[in-house]
């Protein structure tokens, strides 16, 4: 199981919202479920943003330096009761290439764009959701820009517990 403080992912949360900071406060803390925390968040456009993110408990290939990686699955903005699952990583990825999504043997394709990604078809993304629900390990596969092979696997230990959590944030 994934040991990681509160205090850990509230740091990741903040470097996650770096890129936003002018639309965004300091993400808040909502509750830590085992692997997995519930943030929340207030954007000048969107209004309250709540979210869950965890961190990988593999990095693959292990001699390289990743930089910060998360996989985050935010409420969407539109105030609809639907998800939209997200990786960030620490470096650029591949354009063009895809990343590949892995939850117990289903995989979901994403398209990249500078060191994000997201499902290239949004009609999947309530289904990734209910096979993280459902699973008990994920795993994130790209491509740096460099050409390097990159893999981040994550546990499910209570993805729904931090998604039902936000699905009360608002």
């Amino acid at each position: 199981m994934l040991k990681t403080s509160f205090g850990t992912l509230a740091l990741a949360v903040a470097l996650v919202a770096a890129p936003t900071a002018s639309f965004a406060q300091t993400p808040k803390p909502i509750k830590q479920h085992k692997a997995w925390g519930a943030y929340s968040y207030k954007d000048a456009r969107a209004g309250k943003i709540c979210y869950i993110l965890s961190i990988p408990t593999i990095k693959e290939p292990s001699d390289r330096d990743h930089g910060d990686v998360f996989f985050l699955v935010s409420q969407k903005p539109d105030g609809s009761a639907a998800f939209e699952p997200q990786v960030e990583v620490g470096y650029p990825l591949k354009a063009n290439a895809s990343v590949t999504v892995t939850v117990d043997g289903k995989n979901f394709k994403m398209f990249s764009q500078g060191n994000n990604a997201w499902l290239t078809d949004v009609s999947q993304e309530s289904s990734l959701v209910a096979a993280m629900k459902n699973g008990r390990s994920m795993k994130v596969s790209g491509q740096s820009t460099r050409g390097t092979q990159t893999s981040y696997t994550y546990s499910l230990s209570g993805v729904t517990a931090a998604l039902n959590e936000v699905t009360k944030c608002r």
